[in-house]
């Protein structure tokens, strides 16, 4: 391994605006609004906040699952928040995340408006909402909700480690790249033997902890996060291989990947959605729209 320059840390550390990296635009050690902007609100007592990446991916393949299955109080309206413009800072997007993160949600549906922020806690509310996708029975929910706060846990190594030092970073760093790289071969070994004898993370049913962990980690899978599936050899994970194609053929999670989305091929975005209707709209006629 080669040695990097020796770096001293200083005794108090300072903000450096140019710091370099792709998000450095965005990146600050406060937290707060940075400007006064009022978030739309549509008809449905669902409104999300979001962005296809991989968290935001999360909340509308459910609320997609969750239609699909008959629940037709889970109509919602997906309003998208561009975060590379700083659009998570507004006033309106921090009075319902004071984190500042995609996904956010606000629930109008009871006597009092809820917030919801962090995508974990907004598939556990809308599956205890609608009594979908999360077991009762104690022993098969404790499963469930381990895989879910194991996604939790997990993904800062994949998506700020990984992630950021293999693909945004402004030059590569040896030590960073290597050390994540073998927390992420890790982690997906540890799917890779839990799907060996289950056929879903939780065991035999679909539920949140799939809809939490696949857009992360099935991606990572098909080569389609960073770009790192050569670089990690994701071809030896034959069981999570298996899982990742099944859950993609799911119609809800096809929509969903949809949902929010502002790149790639334009027949797979749907800038906004309000009504279930809007996926059969042409595509193109929705990023016209929002261009002007």
């Amino acid at each position: 391994m080669t040695e990097p320059a020796a770096y001293t840390p200083p005794a108090v550390w300072t903000w450096n605006k140019e710091n370099g990296g792709r998000f450095a635009n965005i990146n600050r050690p406060i937290a707060g609004p940075t400007h006064d902007k009022d978030l739309p609100r549509g008809r449905h007592p669902l409104q999300l906040y979001s962005l296809a990446t991989p968290n935001g991916i999360k909340v509308t393949v459910m609320l997609e699952e969750l239609l699909a299955a008959g629940h037709a109080g889970a109509e919602y309206d997906a309003w998208l928040t561009v975060i590379s413009n700083g659009d998570q800072f507004s006033s309106g997007f921090v009075a319902v995340n004071p984190n500042s993160k995609i996904p956010a949600l606000m629930d109008y549906s009871g006597d009092k408006p809820i917030r919801v922020f962090e995508s974990g806690a907004i598939l556990i509310h809308l599956a205890e909402k609608f009594g979908a996708f999360l077991p009762t029975e104690p022993g098969a929910r404790a499963e469930c909700l381990s895989w879910l706060m194991w996604q939790m846990g997990s993904a800062p190594y994949l998506g700020g480690g990984l992630g950021h030092f293999y693909a945004y970073a402004p030059f590569k760093i040896e030590y960073a790249i290597d050390r994540f790289a073998m927390e992420v071969k890790r982690q997906l070994d540890v799917l890779d033997r839990r799907l060996a004898e289950a056929e879903y993370l939780g065991g035999d049913a679909y539920t949140i902890a799939d809809m939490a962990v696949w857009p992360w980690y099935g991606a990572l899978a098909k080569g389609a996060l960073y770009g790192a599936g050569e670089f990690l050899q994701v071809q030896e994970y034959k069981n999570v291989l298996r899982w990742t194609d099944a859950i993609a053929q799911r119609p809800a999670v096809k929509r969903g990947r949809m949902v929010n989305c502002a790149w790639g091929d334009p027949a797979g975005q749907l800038h906004e959605r309000h009504d279930a209707s809007d996926f059969e709209t042409k595509t193109q006629d929705k990023i016209a729209a929002a261009a002007k």
